[in-house]
């Protein structure tokens, strides 16, 4: 699923660039994208909660990223490009909900954290091999190259899907729900999300992290290809080195979360995109691709298994997981929509060096709000592990609903 759902995206930046857009321009129609996403991300996260059909959502959010990606190699119109970058973004918004729903259906809450941390290892090294063929492919062959091995792996992803077995799937699981009392589990659900302090916090903390994180993998692969680097090895590396780390940094997650809890796993997150600002501002040369995305890959790595993984345990019985999953990646969503705004105008008017500095100490406004909510978050981030071991229940090991 990994290539199929970057599709073009990674190099969209390098694309219209070559095509005489400006930064400014390219930011727009990147936010106009982010703000697609972020509008439908919690509607999203409700019609996993909602459907018995999970695995079609996937197949069907699939086809529709492949199409915008089509869209975008074949025109060169702005508003062409802006709303296949928004179909993008809204097939994104229902992807991710839907895997954490098909996952918790499977394993259930008790399985969730190790089965999560697999996920997100196998999705980073499928971004990771993604990204490395892409970029061999499209310096070979051009953009389209890259287009047909996303529709490719879009074939794969459908069969993948179509493999798990449907009623393998427990949708009261699925959306953590403990009682069939529809009315009972929507009334928790939308109490927990509204009046959950923690969640609150992890909202605010995220929506920091990812304006300064959203715009510095793309603003920087524009920063080294202006020194006559190759495009599509450049940008294919940034992916690549990216990715290779947030396969140890997801594994790693999860063994944290484990043994000391989500809080731990998210501030290292937290901490690594500051000195990775400072390492971009510093070092625009082919080789800072490796610093700038080994920290790239610590940070997302990580916050790719904590922050659902601990959306999950906060909201585990009020029948609205994935609602809450949609709720917290709205939050995100509203940073990651502005950064490649703001970072856009900002390389435009004051240069790269300037700009990654700038979006490094935003996130350091992540960091405050985490160390400042440790008391109401930490208790919630280890609480599930306490109840599991006393309930003589192994991290990982999954449960049939009889036992």
């Amino acid at each position: 699923m990994a290539d199929m759902h970057a599709g073009i995206g990674p190099f969209l930046g390098v694309l219209l660039a070559g095509r005489g857009w400006a930064t400014g321009a390219i930011g727009t129609v990147t936010a106009i994208g982010g703000i697609a996403g972020l509008v439908a991300t919690t509607p999203a996260g409700a019609l996993i909660d909602a459907t018995t059909r999970k695995r079609a959502t996937v197949i069907v959010a699939g086809v529709f990223t492949v199409a915008a990606s089509g869209l975008i190699l074949l025109s060169r119109q702005f508003w062409v490009v802006a709303g296949a970058q928004a179909a993008t973004a809204i097939a994104g918004a229902v992807l991710g909900p839907a895997v954490i729903g098909i996952t918790l259906g499977v394993v259930r809450q008790a399985g969730f954290t190790a089965q999560n941390g697999r996920n997100q290892a196998y999705n980073h090294a499928g971004n990771m091999a993604g990204a490395a063929l892409s970029g061999l492919l499209g310096w070979r062959y051009g953009f389209a190259a890259v287009f047909w091995l996303a529709a490719l792996f879009a074939l794969i992803t459908i069969t993948a899907v179509l493999m798990i077995p449907a009623r393998r799937i427990d949708h009261q699981a699925a959306r953590g729900a403990i009682t069939t009392d529809h009315h009972q589990n929507r009334r928790r659900g939308l109490q927990a999300l509204v009046e959950s302090p923690p969640l609150l916090a992890l909202a605010g903390a995220v929506t920091l992290f990812h304006l300064g994180n959203a715009a510095m993998l793309p603003l920087y692969g524009l920063a080294v290809v202006a020194t006559h680097a190759n495009p599509f090895i450049t940008v294919a590396s940034t992916v690549v080195i990216a990715q290779a780390v947030m396969i140890g940094a997801a594994l790693s997650a999860m063994r944290i979360a484990e043994t000391r809890g989500y809080w731990l796993a998210i501030m290292i997150a937290f901490t690594a995109l500051p000195i990775r600002g400072l390492i971009a501002a510093g070092i625009i040369t082919t080789w800072g691709v490796i610093p700038v995305q080994i920290l790239d890959g610590i940070g997302a790595g990580m916050l790719s298994v904590a922050v659902p993984g601990l959306v999950a345990r906060l909201l585990d019985g009020t029948g609205h997981i994935n609602a809450g999953q949609g709720a917290v990646l709205t939050a995100q969503g509203i940073g990651a929509a502005i950064s490649p705004l703001l970072g856009g105008y900002l390389a435009q008017e004051f240069g790269y060096r300037t700009t990654f500095t700038v979006l490094g100490a935003l996130s350091v406004g992540a960091l405050v709000i985490w160390v400042k909510y440790r008391s109401v978050l930490q208790p919630g981030t280890t609480a599930r592990a306490a109840e599991m071991t006393s309930a003589g229940c192994e991290p990982g090991v999954t449960h049939s609903p009889a036992e």
